[in-house]
């Protein structure tokens, strides 16, 4: 059964256009010029109880907007969706109580007082049984290891101690859905490790369903099978993460380490040379020829070892951001391996 279904689910804004100069800021004040600008366009999208989905895309592709439009933060411009039965934007109490969206720029926490003391609001604001209360946050508190740090301003906190905070607090009324907007955004590595090996857990042992944006890759790759991918409002792939490489990727990366202490000439006659640093040498090669150059190079020159593997995901999730996108490819994605 579908715990998010989505069906041509549309979010538009009128955005005021400002023109430069004095003039033209005065005539503004007696006629505004508008255009729209479409942030989801018409999405389908369904999304199994127990799924740990990825929702990815570069920056203003839709992706927070679609978190927002499902956790009833806002109304959209047309289309329907509906999470666990309840339709989001109807933002009914029973809804509430079964959903948690954590957002890792924004704070749900009193930045002056201690953790736990927002964690006593969120027990009044949802009504959850003290017995119950005590029992969810002591686990939650024991599988992030913050118990030391519950009496502590939530200011003086570090960032991944804060986002386990963040965390603790969205679960304790122990939702059915989770959404998660770039929840490891800023941590270290060890930080974003930690909160990857709690998600993972806590998923599997709850069986909740999770849809997580992240631009880091290693996120990605340590917790989802299943990945989306939203450009210009529109969802462009919906499959496993294997099937990005084979669907959008036009290449492989050919890695030959040549015999004896001379590099051959003209390399480039096989392909794009990534790299030369004798003996060995990486190319770019079109995925259709592969075969053919590789039977070219052993036939032509004595090889140690060679290697022939799809390129980074990174790589070309960044290709298939740039060819969706208008704009130039997206910078800000993190690889697997940072």
């Amino acid at each position: 059964m579908s715990a998010i279904k989505i069906r041509n689910l549309q979010k538009s804004y009128r955005v005021y256009q400002k023109k430069e100069g004095l003039g033209a800021s005065l005539a503004g004040l007696f006629r505004r010029e508008y255009r729209t600008v479409d942030a989801v366009k018409g999405i389908d999208l369904d999304v199994e109880g127990g799924e740990f989905v990825a929702f990815l895309g570069p920056n203003g592709a839709g992706k927070t907007t679609t978190l927002k439009l499902l956790s009833g933060v806002i109304s959209p411009s047309g289309g329907e969706a509906t999470v666990l039965g309840h339709v989001p934007w109807r933002r009914e109490n029973d809804y509430r109580r079964r959903f948690a969206l954590v957002m890792g720029q924004k704070n749900q926490l009193w930045w002056d007082l201690p953790a736990q003391e927002s964690f006593k609001l969120h027990q009044k604001i949802y009504r959850i049984d003290p017995a119950d209360f005590a029992r969810t946050r002591d686990e939650l508190v024991d599988l992030l290891d913050i118990r030391r740090l519950l009496s502590q301003p939530v200011r003086e906190l570090s960032l991944g101690e804060r986002m386990k905070m963040e965390l603790t607090a969205a679960l304790l009324h122990s939702p059915e859905v989770l959404f998660l907007d770039e929840p490891t955004i800023g941590l270290d590595v060890v930080a974003q490790h930690n909160i990857q090996l709690f998600l993972k857990h806590y998923q599997k042992v709850r069986g909740i369903t999770i849809l997580l944006t992240s631009h880091y890759m290693k996120d990605i790759a340590a917790l989802c099978k299943r990945v989306v991918v939203i450009a210009r409002g529109e969802i462009v792939y919906d499959g496993s993460l294997a099937g990005i490489v084979d669907k959008f990727s036009g290449h492989k990366v050919l890695t030959v380490q040549f015999g004896g202490e001379r590099m051959p000439g003209n390399l480039s006659r096989y392909g794009e040379v990534l790299e030369e640093v004798a003996p060995k040498a990486r190319l770019r090669v079109d995925r259709g020829e592969i075969a053919k150059v590789l039977s070219a190079v052993l036939a032509e020159h004595a090889v140690d070892d060679v290697s022939v593997e799809d390129p980074p995901l990174e790589e070309v999730i960044a290709e298939m951001f740039a060819r969706s996108s208008d704009g130039p490819a997206a910078t800000d994605l993190q690889p697997v391996g940072m």
